[in-house]
């Protein structure tokens, strides 16, 4: 029956993730004192959108915001040579050093944690280059010390957070017989005894009721992590580091995220050469710049993903979290798109490629109507229909 067959042709629902559901999300550059997160987020600034790129917002010294880079938005912008070009892009902040004991308040400690519970995803910097006018925080270079160090500040303080909503949990409940209250508190406990043990709360295997919870929090361990392994450039050319087989064997034993390696010396230098040069210094020295990677993975460690609207006047990416349905997308581009939302014209990247137009897509059938309950994915290409009172169809 045809209505069963187009539930087959359903994926199959994924999870929830955590972290909040929002188009805005934000990654911090975070680490231990003198390791290269200042060089790269420096590095990443001379790159930054200029703030009047976006009205009515203020961009603190400590933010930036870099363009996604993408061969898809380019070839679009080429085909349909619009008046206005707008990327996708990674929103990153500078947090400073952490240090032992942050936790409790050592060093600015209390005020960086909260700065880590204000982004959405960590990359974490690790120093993995020996240099004798570096200090280091501890007097020796041992990056998988430096991972151990912060994990645990992180956990401590997500341990205290619990140890206070414990608490706060169980006077409710000595005053209320509300059931959601006694599911709070037992979730708490179980995050609580896995903190713990050691395991961040990421990496945890928790039901979809559960994760809605947990997104009140703002976990620190909750929020996902990209490693950067910051070696000297002959080391980054080479391919070869004295401490990546430690930092990538711990790494696997706690959740096998993504590990990039790269060179905040050689990113400094490229960003102070004019581009010809920049280009001519990679080409002769076999070496290339980390930050596209960089910045293309943080976007999607942090669950965000985008789709085009392109014509004459304007090829613009919009952001989205992942998992966001057709009205949701809409919404993004005006309230009014997703109250009114009647449907999704949506083709897919690939076939306007493939196929050179919009008119070759659809003569080919592949141009399709979506409703609802359609999840948008990365990179559709999509045209909305939309009817407020009063407004008509757009």
């Amino acid at each position: 029956m045809p209505p069963k067959a187009a539930k087959g042709k359903e994926a199959p629902t994924e999870r929830p993730i955590l972290g909040r559901f929002s188009s805005h999300l934000k990654i911090g550059i975070v680490g231990l004192p003198n390791v290269g997160k200042s060089t790269l987020f420096n590095t990443l600034t001379k790159l930054s959108i200029p703030a009047e790129n976006f009205p009515f917002c203020t961009i603190e010294p400590n933010e930036a915001r870099v363009n996604i880079p993408d061969e898809r938005f380019e070839w679009l912008c080429q085909l349909h040579k619009p008046k206005s070009e707008v990327s996708a892009f990674l929103e990153i902040h500078d947090i400073a050093g952490l240090v032992r004991g942050a936790h409790e308040g050592q060093g600015l400690g209390n005020s960086f944690l909260s700065h880590i519970r204000a982004v959405d995803g960590i990359f974490h910097v690790l120093r993995a280059f020996e240099d004798p006018d570096i200090i280091h925080v501890d007097d020796s270079v041992d990056p998988v010390r430096d991972l151990e160090i912060i994990s645990e500040e992180l956990r401590l303080k997500d341990a205290e957070f619990l140890e206070k909503r414990i608490d706060d949990l169980e006077k409710s409940m000595k005053r209320s017989n509300d059931k959601q209250l006694k599911i709070e508190h037992e979730l708490c406990l179980k995050v609580k005894a896995s903190i713990d043990e050691g395991k961040d709360v990421r990496l945890g295997d928790w039901k979809a009721a559960e994760i809605e919870i947990l997104n009140t929090f703002q976990l620190l361990t909750a929020k996902p992590v990209v490693y950067l392994v910051n070696m000297n450039e002959k080391d980054y050319q080479r391919k070869k580091n004295k401490f990546l087989a430690k930092i990538h064997a711990w790494v696997q034993e706690h959740g096998g995220e993504t590990i990039l390696p790269f060179s905040a010396s050689l990113e400094r230098s490229l960003a102070d050469m004019p581009p010809d040069e920049a280009a001519k210094y990679c080409e002769e020295n076999k070496v290339q710049s980390a930050l596209p990677k960089i910045i293309k993975t943080g976007f999607s460690a942090i669950n965000l993903i985008y789709f085009f609207t392109a014509g004459p006047d304007e090829v613009k990416c919009w952001q989205i979290r992942r998992q966001s349905k057709a009205p949701q997308a809409a919404g993004a581009i005006h309230t009014d798109f997703e109250r009114g939302f009647i449907c999704a014209e949506v083709m897919k990247f690939e076939d306007l490629k493939e196929l050179g137009s919009e008119a070759a897509v659809k003569a080919a059938g592949k141009y399709r109507q979506e409703g609802k309950t359609y999840v948008v994915q990365d990179g559709d290409i999509i045209f909305f229909k939309f009817n407020v009172s009063g407004g008509g169809k757009k």
